[in-house]
């Protein structure tokens, strides 16, 4: 006999985590010469697929990019549904400012910020197709301020040179130089550009599970599971007014594991009972949001070949 709870079928479990982000690219050369000199990234897997070439990148064995070279493909328009940025989380202040210091040397993008969120420190990067970048380290939850069932956030300034100044050393060089692989980096959250903030919240609180966090943001909504600040958001601010994406150069799709076949069981009735349609393959579920966005929710143990099968172009 146990006293665990039971899981609240509504939600997703609090122990999810996201996975690899896959973006459709035009140059898989450059772009992947971008991530991986910029950010650090390793290749780990490459397959091609009639006239597709699928390259998977990350750090150590964590996916963390999938590359899908569809160069027919025309490029994005920032006014459409997709995607606003991906959000590369790292464990300690000393491997985030030898990243923002890798990739801020890297010609072939463009450092386009950094911020205090209260709960995270935050750089903003553009790469050459276009595609927003965050790094961030995250405050200690026990830091983070919670109002109203909600937990704040804001914009402040963050001086970027400062930053470095504070937290990187020549040994913090040395090790991100000669232990790239073993560096600890994942994909902390993704955020979407939407055409509606309502209709989003319908799609990925109400059908999903993910629970809102933050929404006092105009135009925008910030949520996740578990109490985390974050895992997904969703902002108008480019797109208001968008409707379903053309098919084109930009993110491809937006990925999820979750623990136990039982929490694809428990999305499949939510996604069901509302007459969504799904793909359950048995190890993972897929679903397109309103914006024609590809959402993958997975079990662990997916193969590089399986996270490859995935998006067929």
């Amino acid at each position: 006999m146990t006293d665990a709870q039971p899981a609240d079928e509504r939600v997703l479990p609090s122990d999810l985590a996201m996975d690899a982000v896959t973006l459709r690219v035009g140059d898989l050369e450059t772009m992947s010469g971008y991530y991986t000199g910029a950010f650090a990234l390793e290749p780990l897997e490459e397959r091609g697929t009639g006239r597709t070439v699928h390259r998977v990148l990350g750090r150590g064995t964590t996916p963390m990019l999938r590359l899908a070279h569809t160069p027919d493909l025309p490029a994005g328009d920032r006014r459409q549904a997709g995607l606003f940025h991906t959000a590369f989380l790292f464990d300690d202040a000393a491997s985030l400012a030898a990243t923002v210091y890798r990739a801020a040397q890297d010609s072939r993008g463009r450092f386009t910020g950094s911020a205090d969120h209260l709960v995270s420190e935050a750089f903003y990067f553009t790469d050459p197709e276009g595609n927003g970048v965050e790094l961030y380290t995250d405050r200690p939850r026990e830091q983070w301020v919670r109002r109203g069932g909600q937990i704040l956030m804001d914009t402040l300034r963050l001086d970027p040179n400062a930053y470095l100044r504070g937290h990187l050393t020549e040994a913090d060089l040395a090790a991100d130089r000669t232990a790239r692989p073993r560096r600890s980096g994942r994909v902390g959250h993704v955020h979407l550009q939407v055409g509606d903030v309502s209709t989003a919240r319908r799609f990925y609180v109400d059908a999903l599970g993910f629970e809102a966090t933050y929404t006092d943001v105009p135009g925008a909504l910030f949520a996740s599971a578990g109490g985390y600040h974050h895992h997904v958001a969703m902002n108008t601010w480019n797109s208001a007014g968008a409707g379903p994406r053309a098919a084109g150069l930009g993110l491809g799709e937006v990925a999820v594991t979750v623990p136990r076949r039982d929490d694809l069981d428990a999305l499949t009735a939510r996604l069901g009972a509302i007459g969504l349609p799904f793909a359950d393959d048995g190890r993972s579920v897929t679903v397109d949001d309103p914006w024609g966005t590809q959402v993958t929710v997975s079990v662990p143990g997916t193969t590089v070949e399986e996270l490859l099968d995935r998006l067929t172009a």
